[in-house]
């Protein structure tokens, strides 16, 4: 995700990495459609993943994807990313879980 950003393709706004699962919110920059993000992210994570054990499969071969209409929606989507391990219950409060990121929250 941070390489894609030095690349100038996407700019983070919040993330989180489940263990089965990630909710990214980005911006898409200049750079690269939605579906060449979203081709090159899963590619490298394959390739990292598949080095360090043997697989199969890593991705699903879809994503979901959503237009964020105003800046409300943006922030109650960072919100509802940021919530996802208390409602997979992983923990009690979210600043002790450590694979996430938004850029509202310092």
């Amino acid at each position: 995700m941070k390489r894609l950003e030095e690349e100038g393709a996407a700019k983070t706004i919040a993330f989180v990495f489940m263990p089965d699962h990630i909710h990214w919110l980005f911006q898409l920059q200049l750079k690269m459609e939605l579906s060449g993000v979203i081709r090159t992210f899963k590619g490298r994570t394959t390739k990292i993943a598949r080095m360090n054990a043997q697989l199969n499969k890593f991705w699903q071969p879809d994503y979901y994807d959503h237009l964020i209409r105003n800046e409300s929606d943006l922030i109650n989507y960072a919100r509802y990313i940021v919530a996802n391990p208390l409602r997979g219950e992983l923990v009690k409060n979210v600043s002790l879980y450590p694979y996430w990121d938004c850029i509202y929250i310092n």
